[in-house]
């Protein structure tokens, strides 16, 4: 059996309509700037986003990012409790809010994704007290 052309091209158009709406779809519902929390946890929707990885060893009384640099984008920090007590990450700054992991204790690791924009951040340990003990970073982005 023969396809006719002209049905052919119209399943073609069908397609290449279809592909470039999802794609716009795709491409307007990113969000940017939000943020999850939790081991695994993605920026959003339950998608997996592509985010730079960045330990922070957590030790008493002190923070030891990875990194030292910093450009907009997406980042995974993940919190690694190297001390002897429980401790945990929270990141704020300008379009993030007390973004945090879970109290973690030694030896365990939680990640927190989120979206960094130009500007100044603060790391630190939410744990009681930690964060005046020392546990804390201040990252520049831009």
């Amino acid at each position: 059996m023969t396809i006719p052309a002209h049905m052919t091209r119209t399943a073609l158009r069908a397609t290449a309509v279809g592909f470039g709406a999802a794609l716009a779809l795709t491409a307007c519902s990113n969000g940017g700037g939000g943020y999850a929390h939790g081991p695994g946890a993605s920026a959003g929707t339950g998608r997996t986003v592509s985010a730079v990885k960045v330990t922070v060893t957590e030790t008493e009384f002190a923070l030891k990012l990875s990194r030292s640099s910093f450009a907009p984008g997406t980042y995974t920090f993940v919190a690694d409790d190297a001390g002897h007590i429980t401790h945990a990450l929270s990141v704020d700054g300008p379009g993030v809010r007390d973004a945090r992991t879970p109290d973690i204790g030694k030896g365990q690791k939680a990640a927190l994704t989120v979206t960094l924009k130009k500007g100044t951040y603060d790391l630190y340990c939410p744990v009681d007290g930690h964060r005046q003990l020392g546990m804390e970073q201040h990252i520049h982005v831009g």
